[in-house]
């Protein structure tokens, strides 16, 4: 009978077949009473799972990722089951879990209301309290579809029906709710307590927009109650952060019917850009690259050449001339190599390191557009080294450390590392992704960082490495990415002469750091919620008069501000100085400079800081070494 191996090494003989659930007790009467379900053999199942074979298996609670997973699927069926008791009429589709919460789809007759949306969440807690035992029943295919059909439920029979004859169909009851799916779901609804619904949207049977309209009701669930607030205050935090918002309130940018998906920046949000942009030049300049700048429309030949136009032509702009189709750049990487082919190269050109701002456009669907974070056109802070295989680790470990560098420039410090392997639509022979995927291994090894490992999500020409910072809320995005590609520089005729005369393919490093440069500003935007560092602020101190009798020397200390190098501005409207304070407190200015007649007298200026922190008077001249020092800095010393 079965012997079962445990993720600790250690084993537990049964004379006869045992659930998951007597395996927990077993063990203990606390995992017992936390066990969510199991995974035996690396198979997620019920804790009703009979375990009738050797195998290996692992308890799993909401302290695993697997977890906090089916206690959101759970939680999809709770939904379901109070909508059909609050209106019977409504019909269920399906009710994934998606990342932080899980969705249903529902057909009605009528819209959700915010009041609908309470009354269903109430009834949902009611139900969680019963605490119904969340039970698996499989049956026949046409069972199954002649069930649903008599309920009413047409959309869940029409799934049903399309699954293959003779497989078995898993259903799950609690109470009088019963519904399609795989599983594994908790043991009762008792185990699903921490729950809130977001919002209702619409959505098509099937994703199809020639199908009918459904509504999707949008949930978030937790382990706990203290997780469940914590994730609602970050949303909280998140909209007041939101990017687009701010872009408006502080003049730095817009977006506008005419041109979805593009970007009219204001001067204030130029200044920002152009910061960013220039610190990066510095960042090519001093780590060995060449800036370049290559055209924008290449001929259609050239992507297939490439292996753009198979993988990625959907999302490419095209267009034609004199019989001729062009595709607008997606990226820069095919470019850079007609670059390096203009020339005889040698080995001993190679690193070769190309920069470029390149300006790239992606024809993403309209649905995903988001503010700066996603849109058609775009600039890269991107590169491409040009190597020998021996050369691929120290590049990659010489990347790890200048990433880390930059990223903490901008003042974000924890940065996760990830590497996306091989996906199923690929170039290339298996060997070069071999060896494409151990050069990252060991450029990470060298540079002693841990990562993880994400199968299948890896470029169409090569694996990557991914770099996630974390936000002030907590929040990771991905920016930085190295990527090794053997295939492409091949495709588009790219050699070297090698030591030994002869001709060789050189190995091709894509690399960014902060990627988009439109989406690092926004990421950069909701981090500081719209107060950037002084190094970055569009405007880094105003000038601000308490009176007309000090308007001339206003004027001189914002110039003498300004020839040392600083962004000011100045208000010497007949204000009282307090609203004036307050409406560039709006404005997320860092610095506030007061002069009235004292500050005149004295050939000193009183200061303050934002967050209203008062710094007392100083000189100018000190004023200006302060600000100085902070802006070379980038708030590191201040």
């Amino acid at each position: 009978m079965p012997v079962i191996s445990l993720p600790d090494g250690s084993q537990r003989s049964f004379d006869q077949p045992v659930t998951v659930a007597q395996l927990a007790a077993a063990i203990g009467p606390g995992l017992a009473k936390a066990a969510l379900a199991g995974k035996v053999d690396g198979r997620l199942v019920d804790t009703s799972h009979p375990i009738v074979a050797d195998a290996k298996v692992a308890i799993v609670t909401e302290r695993d990722a697997e977890g906090v997973e089916i206690i959101r699927h759970s939680t999809a069926h709770l939904l379901a089951y109070a909508v059909k008791e609050l209106f019977p009429e409504a019909q269920v589709t399906i009710g994934p879990v998606i990342e932080n919460g899980f969705y249903y789809d529902f057909a009605y007759k009528r819209p959700f209301t915010p009041e609908d949306l309470q009354a269903i969440e109430r009834r949902m807690a009611e139900l969680s309290k019963e605490d119904l035992p969340v039970t698996r029943e499989e049956w026949d295919r046409d069972e199954a579809v002649a069930f649903f059909k008599s309920i009413g439920e047409h959309y869940k029979a029409e799934l049903i029906a399309a699954i293959p004859a003779g497989e078995p169909i898993g259903l799950y009851r609690e109470g009088a709710f019963v519904d399609l799916c795989r599983g594994p779901h908790v043991p009762s609804t008792g185990r699903l307590k921490a729950f809130k619904l977001m919002k209702v949207a619409g959505a098509y049977w099937r994703g199809d927009s020639k199908n009918e309209q459904l509504q999707r009701v949008y949930g978030t669930a937790w382990a706990s109650q203290k997780e469940l607030d914590a994730y609602l205050h970050m949303l909280e935090e998140a909209e007041k952060r939101d990017h687009r918002k701010l872009g408006r309130q502080l003049d730095l940018f817009h977006l506008q019917e005419e041109a979805p998906g593009l970007v009219f920046w204001h001067p204030h949000g130029w200044t920002v850009w152009q910061e960013i942009e220039q610190y990066m030049r510095r960042v090519y300049r001093d780590n060995g690259y060449q800036e370049v700048r290559c055209p924008q429309v290449l001929d259609r030949s050239l992507w297939e050449r490439s292996g753009h136009w198979e993988h990625f032509k959907d999302n490419m702009f095209t267009t034609e001339s004199e019989n001729r189709e062009y595709a607008v750049k997606p990226m820069n990487c095919p470019g850079h190599i007609q670059l390096f082919n203009t020339d005889v190269r040698s080995y001993r050109d190679l690193p070769l390191r190309y920069g470029e701002f390149g300006s790239c456009h992606r024809n993403e669907p309209s649905g995903a557009l988001h503010g700066v974070m996603r849109v058609r056109g775009f600039t890269q802070d991107d590169g491409h080294i040009f190597c020998t295989e021996d050369q691929i680790q120290p590049e990659v470990t010489a990347f790890n450390a200048l990433v880390r560098r930059v990223y903490a420039d901008f003042g974000f410090h924890d940065v996760a590392v990830k590497l996306a392997l091989r996906p199923a639509s690929r170039v290339g022979a298996d060997e070069l992704w071999d060896k494409a995927e151990d050069a990252l291994r060991a450029g990470l090894q060298a540079s002693g960082l841990e990562w993880e490992e994400l199968p299948g999500e890896g470029a169409f020409y090569g694996p990557k490495i991914e770099f996630h910072i974390k936000d002030a809320i907590g929040r990771s995005w991905q920016c930085g990415t190295i990527q090794v590609d053997f295939s492409m520089p091949g495709r588009l005729g790219a050699e070297y002469v090698g030591e030994d005369n002869a001709r060789h393919t050189p190995v091709m490093l894509h690399r960014a750091i902060l990627g988009s440069l439109e989406r690092f500003i926004g990421i950069l935007i909701e981090n500081h919620a719209g107060a950037l560092p002084l190094w970055l602020a569009p405007v880094q101190a105003v000038v601000l008069n308490i009176s007309e009798g000090q308007v001339d020397y206003a004027e001189s200390v914002a110039k003498m501000l300004r020839e040392a190098g600083l962004r000011v501005e100045t208000d010497l409207r007949g204000e009282k100085i307090n609203y004036k304070i307050r409406e560039h407190s709006l404005l997320k200015r860092p610095y506030f400079v007061v002069v009235g007649d004292k500050e005149k007298a004295a050939g000193l200026v009183a200061v303050r800081a934002r967050g209203n922190k008062d710094l007392g008077q100083m000189s100018p001249e000190a004023l200006i070494e302060r600000l100085l020092v902070e802006k070379r800095s980038r708030g590191a010393a201040a």
